[in-house]
């Protein structure tokens, strides 16, 4: 039943199990999308005569899983693989045809032309419907060297092997990452902990465009403090491979590894359905209706290869995610199968481990809120990731987007060494909600000491936008506070010892807030006040003390550990 080198392939002329099949659902491309609408079909219709057809030799793998292999925090190779072509089978009565690939679709006889990449047999396959999860593939820009044997991409199960195999065997003690997206910096984690010096590379300003650039400068302080060398703004031109080294030449100048990853994104596989005349969008993704159905009522589409609606603001988006790509595979199963289910877009929800630090955002930052024309506001804030006087907290960085009309929840980005995902979650959930700021601070989180305070940070969040909307303070981004108008004073509002080790601001006046009242003559009732704390919470209340007695006053928002973090990645990229 089963053949292949080390892989368990179906033979495509495998006796089923069963005889009187009903309807006939060929399904191109496994992993997140595709696998997902198998099974579930399968669930649904236990009659239905199912094909999963996979050009790699994988059906079903722990995709996001692939650089910790490369790290070797996954040791074992099987541990990658969710589902064989032999437990699909048995489990779910599946044939199952890896190592195959879908070449065309004859739409009008409803038929699929397909190659077995190890035999070279071509045959035709038919189909009542048809499901493509062909996936995405490992963007490499047009450049001199990007054939180079010492570079190397990761999307497949089969690219992880040849990076760990090179890693393993050649003994590189350099690396160059190109690409500061999920598997760009995920990979510089990993090949450093494997026991590389690493360069990250990235033609934006900051890493992880998922984030803002406020909330990445926590990010690129880490890297760097483990070692991580960042080029930001910085473009690649060529790459030059001599013997054992590749040279990366970039806007930053010249420099030489041992290996190079390139992970500049993701581009849809769509070529099968532009050959086949189905719609598409965005990046070359096929167009799909919110059931997942393409252009042809026969032909459903899920995964990386589709286009989808932004949630937040129902724009055509292309948003290659697990979460979504698994999802969009039970839709396509169910309206299959007969039931009226939809997909109703994308969060972009995501989460990745940056060393030590967990990095979380979900719906809009304000990249995406501009791009959009969508009326925006922010709130920065550094809640404790639990009860302080319990072991270990650590502060979470956080912004939250909001709709300064109604308080509607648009986005939030966390940073931390833990909680931050739990936070993200919740603004998720608020956010497919509709839910306000005054629903996130009514929230009932569930509170101990190891995992959270009696106000939990999305609390905090909520309460500190209801401030905003019910005008009982302003606040201004830092930028704004460092831009501000000559007739205005800055004011530091911590206390002695927090200025002496963590530093203060140029310019910037200090009156601690326990003695702010007995020195409010000493402040100018012409000038307007900008007041900071650590966190921005003192200043806050500063605010109200000032605003009470008739002084005119603005918070800044994120406080001074904001800026000290946008000071520092300043100061790196200065030296870089």
């Amino acid at each position: 039943m089963f053949k292949g080198n080390g892989r368990a392939i179906v033979d495509s002329t495998i006796a089923t199990t069963k005889k009187g099949w009903g309807m006939k659902v060929v399904i191109v491309g496994g992993v997140a999308g595709g696998a997902s609408a198998a099974a579930r079909l399968r669930r649904l219709d236990e009659n239905a005569e199912i094909v999963l057809i996979e050009r790699s030799g994988f059906v079903s793998y722990a995709n996001c899983g692939l650089p910790y292999y490369i790290g070797g925090t996954i040791e074992e190779r099987e541990k990658l693989t969710l589902h064989t072509p032999e437990s699909l089978h048995s489990r779910f009565d599946i044939d199952v045809r890896v190592a195959t690939e879908a070449t065309a679709i004859d739409r009008a006889a409803k038929q699929l032309s397909v190659r077995n990449l190890e035999t070279g047999e071509t045959y035709t396959e038919s189909y009542d419907y048809l499901i493509l999860s062909p996936g995405a593939k490992a963007a490499v820009p047009n450049i001199p060297g990007a054939d180079a044997a010492r570079l190397f991409t990761l999307r497949t199960v089969e690219d992880t092997y040849a990076i760990a195999d090179f890693v393993r065997g050649s003994r590189p003690k350099t690396a160059a990452v190109i690409g500061g997206g999920f598997i760009g910096v995920e990979m510089a984690d990993n090949l450093v902990d494997w026991g590389l010096s690493v360069a990250l590379y990235q033609r934006p300003n900051h890493v992880l465009p998922i984030l803002d650039d406020d909330i990445a400068c926590f990010v690129h302080n880490h890297m760097r403090e483990h070692g991580v060398d960042l080029y930001l703004g910085a473009s690649v031109d060529a790459l030059v491979e001599e013997g054992e080294t590749i040279t990366v030449q970039s806007s930053a100048g010249e420099r030489t590894f041992d290996m190079v990853i390139m992970a500049v994104g993701v581009t849809p596989e769509s070529n099968l359905a532009a050959e086949a005349g189905l719609e598409l969008g965005i990046k070359g993704a096929i167009v799909v209706d919110e059931h997942m159905r393409t252009s042809d009522p026969a032909i459903f589409a899920v995964g990386d290869a589709v286009q989808v609606k932004n949630f937040v603001t129902a724009e055509d988006a292309h948003i290659p995610l697990a979460g979504p790509a698994n999802k969009q595979g039970r839709i396509a199963a169910g309206n299959i199968a007969g039931k009226e289910e939809r997909f109703t877009g994308s969060l972009g929800s995501s989460v990745l481990k940056v060393f030590d630090l967990t990095v979380a955002a979900t719906g809009l930052n304000e990249a995406a809120a501009q791009r959009a024309s969508i009326a925006y506001d922010c709130l920065r804030l550094s809640p404790a990731s639990h009860a302080t006087y319990y072991p270990d907290s650590s502060p979470v960085r956080m912004k939250v987007l909001f709709d300064p009309a109604t308080g509607r929840i648009l986005g939030g980005q966390a940073v931390s060494g833990e909680g931050a995902e739990k936070r993200i979650d919740v603004i998720a959930t608020a956010i497919h909600g509709n839910m306000t700021a005054r629903d996130l601070a009514e929230l009932d989180l569930c509170y101990a000491p190891p995992y959270s305070s009696a106000k939990d940070p999305v609390n905090m969040a909520g309460f500190a936008i209801c401030n905003l909307l019910d005008g009982l303070v302003e606040q201004v981004s830092w930028e704004e506070a460092l831009n501000r108008p000559e007739n205005t004073l800055l004011i530091d509002a911590r206390e002695p010892w927090e200025i002496e080790k963590r530093g203060s601001t140029p310019g910037a006046v200090f009156f601690e807030l326990d003695k702010l009242r007995d020195h409010l003559d000493e402040l100018p009732r012409d000038k307007r006040l900008y007041v900071y704390c650590q966190t921005g919470v003192r200043s806050y209340v500063a605010c109200r003390i000032l605003k009470q007695h008739g002084f005119d006053c603005i918070n800044v928002s994120g406080g001074h550990a904001f800026y000290a973090a946008w000071e520092a990645d300043q100061a790196a990229r200065a030296q870089a």
